[in-house]
């Protein structure tokens, strides 16, 4: 029983009746102008009326601005589970101008019919009770032979014009999501929207881990070797680290919450598209930005901040002045360095062995370094696996094409990564 009056007694029901009712007003207005209705009867009356109906609607339909309106009146009144399921956006073409057009021949049609019912059920429902010499629907409430139980037909019609309010209210907001919602090349373009701008989060999310990573594991070792050492010498020198160290993460930290923060930056309404390659692991690096953060030409300070840690690097950098694209230079430094970064987390004073080249169309990252026995032993051999900076290495070199690799190779933890330096290729 309360699954039955539930819907009867909810507020959406009598929102969306009044939307259903408002489109019974222009079937009113129509007719109030229409010469010569007045000795129509109802068949003249739908030959005639309905086309002047349709072909009225079809004109307002034209205008750009009632999608909008009717998009708006929609959410409010029938009362979507999702808002965004019904558009609020002028028509931009004339196919949004042709679904407009259905939806208000359909709304009409529907309001037409539950209004008329709405005002002859209740007034033939009144009959059965109250006159009892009028017959209604072929019954007569009393006298002249009719049956005496007919006025307990009045709360089944009325339970019934409710019941046809519920339904033909779901019929109109399915109608509504149909025609006034987004088209199916809308809907995929918005999806597509999302997955760019939750791209963009991701990347974001994964400089910050890369940068404060990095910075706060040379910290910790800076900071533990000069309380050891005791040296004061070195312990100036180990601060100077910190302090670059740190003043470069709250660079990337500052840069990265500027562009969170901004309304209009890329992926968000209102701002620029994002820039070519920004789905290709460029991230936060678009437009303007991205020349602002390290590339491969920046990688010797970071193997001096390792050594200065206290982990011996040897590196041979084997790429030619402007033979990467700018993306691969950016995210090959972000690579390095999270390499490097776990070579100093997991075996810090190990040396560490870092080969970068172009070969054969393609950019070959290799870092290596000695594992620790206890590291080795604690880790099941392998103490990086499935960690976010390796996820997030794999993810990167996904994004621009090639692979990523990582394991225990004779006693040393390598990371090889190739990725082509043709975006895509």
């Amino acid at each position: 029983m309360p699954r039955i009056l539930a819907p009867l007694l909810s507020a959406t029901t009598y929102a969306r009746w009044l939307h259903l009712v408002i489109g019974l007003v222009f079937v009113g207005v129509v007719l109030m102008v229409y010469p010569g209705v007045e000795g129509w009867s109802s068949g003249e009356l739908l030959a005639r009326a309905v086309p002047l109906d349709a072909a009225l609607l079809g004109l307002a339909a034209l205008v750009p601005a009632m999608r909008r309106a009717e998009g708006v009146q929609a959410r409010l009144l029938l009362v979507p589970d999702r808002e965004q399921d019904i558009a609020v956006e002028p028509a931009r073409g004339w196919a949004d101008r042709r679904r407009t057009a259905a939806w208000l021949v359909g709304r009409v049609v529907l309001g037409g019919l539950v209004g008329g019912a709405s005002v002859l059920v209740p007034a033939a429902a009144f009959d059965l009770v109250a006159r009892p010499e009028q017959a209604v629907f072929g019954l007569r409430s009393a006298g002249a032979g009719g049956p005496g139980w007919a006025p307990l037909l009045a709360p089944v019609l009325l339970f019934a014009l409710g019941w046809l309010v519920v339904w033909a209210g779901r019929l109109q907001l399915a109608m509504a999501v149909r025609l006034l919602g987004p088209s199916p090349a809308e809907r995929l373009a918005a999806a597509e929207l999302r997955a760019e701008r939750l791209l963009e989060r991701n990347l974001l999310a994964r400089e910050l881990h890369d940068s404060i990573g990095h910075a706060l594991t040379v910290t910790v070792l800076q900071a533990g070797a000069a309380r050891e050492v005791g040296d004061p010498a070195f312990a100036a020198k180990a601060l100077e680290v910190i302090e670059e160290t740190g003043r470069r993460a709250m660079d990337d930290l500052e840069r990265t919450l500027a562009l969170l923060r901004d309304p209009g930056g890329p992926g968000e309404p209102g701002g620029p598209a994002p820039a070519p390659g920004a789905g290709l692991g460029t991230g936060p690096g678009s437009g303007e930005d991205a020349r602002e953060r390290p590339g491969i030409d920046r990688l010797p300070a970071l193997f001096e901040t390792a050594r200065a840690a206290g982990s011996p690097v040897e590196a041979r950098v084997d790429v030619p002045s402007g033979a990467l694209p700018g993306v691969l230079s950016r995210e090959g430094y972000r690579i390095v360095q999270e390499g490097v970064t776990n070579a100093l987390k997991y075996a810090p004073g190990e040396p560490i062995s870092v080969r970068i080249a172009v070969r054969d169309g393609s950019l070959e990252l290799r870092c290596a370094n000695a594992l620790r026995p206890q590291s080795a032993r604690s880790h099941g051999g392998s103490p990086r696996r499935g960690g976010k900076g390796l996820r997030g290495i794999r993810e990167r070199a996904v994004l621009l094409g090639g692979e990523a690799t990582a394991g225990a190779e004779s006693g040393e933890w390598v990371l090889t990564v190739r990725v082509p330096l043709r975006l895509g290729g």
